[in-house]
């Protein structure tokens, strides 16, 4: 069952008459992992912003839930519904691992039966130890840094996960590493959408998705389940 609809989407810049892209459709499904991949303008950022809440539609429709996000407070989408990771992690580096974590769970403004225990719970979830929680960001590899950027994503219990080139900065054996948690997300309910250029998340996906300027995005290989006619 679908989780997010994408309903013939088509999005322009102000003063621009070219669409980035028009006409997508397409249904993703909760416990799946979504690889979206394109040359650089075919638009894949512009479609996370949008799915994101971050910009808006100039056509067409976004659901979450049978529900026009248009109609979704952006607010609540971004902080109770779906969580975003990012390439440079966006991490405040004056604060450590669990500060980060704990400050994105007081942001959400969700009621937590214990705040420290679940952001601790989070960070441990993704492969971060005790004292790797104390450490300023800085003091932490690149890989751990997006660690603890996916444990924030995780602290408020999204359905989705939507992650932009999140191992573009790492070596090989941390992006499987990577992908590993990302797998587990999404065998656990999660929906997983990553915007990439790695032939190696695209092989961990479950379906792949080649966005063309300045048309229409198409599927172009499912690992992970058979195509039907």
């Amino acid at each position: 069952m679908s989780i997010l609809t994408i309903e013939n989407l088509g999005f322009h810049y102000d003063g621009v008459k070219i669409n980035v892209f028009n006409g997508l459709n397409y249904e993703f499904e909760a416990g799946k992992i979504y690889a979206v991949m394109g040359k650089s303008g075919a638009g894949k950022t512009t479609l996370l912003s949008l799915l994101a809440g971050l910009a808006s539609p100039t056509e067409g429709r976004i659901l979450l839930d049978g529900k026009d996000t248009a109609n979704i407070d952006k607010y609540n989408l971004r902080s109770k519904h779906i969580g975003v990771v990012f390439q440079s992690y966006n991490l405040l580096p004056h604060l450590n691992a669990f500060e980060n974590v704990l400050l994105s769970m007081d942001v959400s403004g969700k009621k937590y039966k214990d705040k420290k225990d679940e952001a601790s719970e989070a960070l441990e979830k993704v492969g971060i130890e005790d004292d790797e929680m104390k450490r300023k960001i800085l003091k932490l590899s690149g890989g751990q840094q997006q660690r603890v950027a996916i444990a924030r994503a995780l602290s408020y219990d999204p359905k989705i996960i939507l992650a932009d080139e999140p191992t573009g900065n790492l070596d090989g054996e941390t992006q499987e590493d990577i992908m590993d948690i990302f797998r587990m997300l999404a065998d656990e309910g999660k929906c997983i959408i990553i915007v990439t250029h790695s032939p190696v998340v695209a092989n961990r996906a479950d379906v792949v998705y080649q966005l063309v300027k300045p048309a229409a995005v198409k599927q172009v290989k499912r690992s992970r389940e058979k195509v039907k006619a």
